[in-house]
C-alpha cells in the first residue's frame, strides 16, 4: 500500500504529463507572434519566381522572446510577397524562449497561426528537466506544445537538504 501511495504523489507532482504516447507541456509563455521577424545569416539568396529567400550559414531568427538558430532557413513569402507565410529550417535548429530550449532536426514555422512544428530526434529542456520525442508540436500564442513519438522525461529533483 505505501508503494501505491507514493505512485501516486509521483503522477500528481509532475510538472508536465508523460505518461502516454503524448505530452501536453508548458513551452515559453505567449510570445507575441504579431512582432516584427529579423533574420541574420551569412548569406542570402532569393527566387522572386516561387517568392522564396534562403539564409545559409548561422542563421538567427529572432522574434519578439524567441530566438531559432538553424544552418539553413528558407523563408517562403505570401503572393502577394508583403509578408512571411511559414519557414522552414533544416540541419539542427535550437530553439529557446525564455529559460527553456528546444533541438529537433528540422522545425516549420507558420506565422499566421503562431505554430512550430519541430521534427527529428526533438529534445525539450526546463531547467533541469528533459523531454524527448520524435515531434513537437508548439503554439507561440498559447505558450503551449505537444509532444509526440515515443516521449520520454527525465525529471531532475532538486536537493531537498
Amino acid at each position: 500500500m505505501p508503494r501505491l501511495i507514493a505512485y501516486a504523489f509521483v503522477l500528481l507532482t509532475l510538472p508536465f504529463s508523460a505518461l502516454a504516447q503524448g505530452a501536453q507541456v508548458s513551452f515559453g509563455g505567449n510570445q507575441d507572434t504579431t512582432a516584427p521577424v529579423e533574420v541574420t545569416a551569412d548569406a542570402l539568396s532569393v527566387n522572386q519566381k516561387d517568392g522564396t529567400a534562403l539564409y545559409t550559414g548561422d542563421v538567427l531568427v529572432a522574434q519578439g522572446e524567441m530566438r531559432l538558430a538553424a544552418p539553413r532557413v528558407l523563408v517562403v513569402y505570401s503572393e502577394t510577397a508583403q509578408k512571411i507565410q511559414r519557414m522552414e529550417a533544416t540541419g539542427g535548429v535550437t530553439m529557446v524562449s525564455g529559460d527553456e530550449a528546444a533541438e529537433a532536426q528540422r522545425a516549420d514555422y507558420t506565422l499566421d497561426t503562431g505554430v512550430i512544428v519541430m521534427t527529428g530526434n526533438v529534445l525539450l529542456t526546463q531547467g533541469a528537466s528533459a523531454l524527448t520525442s520524435e515531434k513537437m508540436t508548439v503554439n507561440l500564442e498559447t505558450g503551449t506544445a505537444q509532444m509526440t513519438g515515443r516521449v520520454r522525461t527525465v525529471l531532475n529533483q532538486e536537493d531537498s537538504q
